[in-house]
């Protein structure tokens, strides 16, 4: 067990169920669990292997790396990665049997490369940007690219085998631009099939998309934030309400609790003053283990909410480096080493990642993604018997097996 002094718990148990979720969502596609960075936070090798015990077929990277990480750790499903620049290690990934995205006619010659030295012909999904603006090609370049794709495959170098996009809006499901994208990609797809391409799998859907979109289900559905129990439309329901639940919990153990009296100055600037004689608490975690400093209270008001002892409180002053304070109140029973928990189910009536985001003026996504590597990652499951094996693995090397 890790002595530092809080944790991530993740409960593997709740990814199993949350990837169930999704797919009783989409029956009528696979489903590919996104892990990329470092699964959201949740540590990538336990996370994709509970995915697919959920029955996820597919996973999915950003990057090469932890694509590579996957194939290391002995995974054999089918794994997509779609982020890199020229001259990205294209001929391990070919090797490794990983399907690659292809976004530009550079990169469509230089996976034909890669496939070349790796003597493998590599497994290509072409990227289309349907109006994201961001990765991909665009239409009008289309038609050149996969002419070019298709003769590589004539030439046994490349099998085109998935069109995929990505939305701009799919977490306002009734946005215009939701259905405009559909239609562009509906296009790509027909120009892909009339030029002879045999697609395997189309894919357009996110998380939001696949709890509000059926229409674009298509083949293959790509949830990310969603497989980790957090919603992607918090706006139209929370996790509960689309079957999910957080797999992650953030929790710390109080450092120094200590009595002040009324008008003391708390944290840097004394941005918080207490009203009166009270208990402080500081706890352990700050800016540098990936809590949001946006997430201090100031002007008198609390931050980002916390629980303790059943009491939800607030952070008092600004979050530094290392730590931030609470305002315990007075008479609090708390000492040093009492549990403090920053985010977690929402099912004992404490905070979410949803209410830390919302105090730190961001989304969940970034909440969880951003803890930072000392923080170890406590791997549980909730369907089975903790054993004395069950340990504390630290972040610290994407791809280390049993993280």
């Amino acid at each position: 067990m890790s002595n530092f002094p809080a944790r991530a718990v993740v409960d593997l148990a709740a990814i199993r169920g949350n990837v169930r979720a999704l797919a009783a969502h989409a029956p009528t596609a696979q489903v590919m669990a996104v892990v990329k960075a470092d699964a959201y936070g949740h540590g990538l090798v336990p996370a994709a292997r509970a995915a697919l015990e959920g029955g996820a077929t597919w996973l999915g990277t950003a990057q090469i790396g932890e694509a590579l990480a996957l194939r290391a750790a002995g995974f054999d499903a089918r794994v997509l990665t779609w982020l890199y620049a020229p001259g990205a290690p294209l001929e391990q990934a070919v090797a490794a049997d990983i399907d690659v995205s292809v976004a530009a006619p550079w990169a469509l010659e230089e996976v034909a490369d890669g496939a070349r030295r790796a003597g493998r012909t590599a497994r290509v999904h072409v990227k289309v940007d349907t109006g994201l603006g961001r990765n991909g090609v665009t239409p009008d370049r289309l038609e050149a690219l996969l002419d070019a794709a298709l003769r590589l495959q004539a030439e046994g170098v490349l099998d085109v085998v998935g069109i995929w996009s990505h939305f701009a809006f799919a977490d306002e499901p009734s946005h215009p631009t939701v259905l405009a994208q559909a239609e562009v990609f509906a296009g790509a797809v027909a120009l892909a099939e009339s030029l002879g391409a045999r697609l395997e799998v189309r894919h357009l859907a996110n998380s939001a998309a696949t709890l509000t979109n059926p229409a674009v289900h298509y083949d293959l559905v790509r949830p990310g934030i969603a497989v980790y129990g957090l919603s992607p439309v918090p706006q139209l329901g929370g996790p509960a309400d689309f079957g999910l639940v957080p797999a992650m919990t953030l929790e710390a153990e109080l450092a120094t609790v200590k009595t002040v009296g009324g008008g003391q100055g708390v944290s840097y600037a004394h941005a918080y003053v207490t009203p009166g004689a009270t208990t402080l608490g500081v706890v352990p975690l700050g800016y540098a283990d990936g809590i949001p400093r946006h997430a201090s209270g100031s002007a008198g008001q609390l931050g980002a909410p916390v629980q303790v002892g059943g009491r939800r409180l607030g952070v008092a002053g600004r979050v530094c480096m290392d730590q931030f304070v609470l305002d315990l109140g007075p008479g609090a029973r708390e000492v040093a080493g009492d549990r403090v928990e920053l985010f977690g189910t929402g099912a004992d009536g404490g905070p979410t990642a949803e209410d830390w985001a919302e105090a730190a003026g961001t989304i969940s996504y970034e909440i969880v993604t951003r803890l930072g590597s000392r923080v170890p990652r406590v791997h549980v499951d909730s369907e089975t018997p903790a054993t004395d094996d069950d340990v504390a693995t630290p972040t610290a090397a994407i791809g280390a097996v049993g993280r």
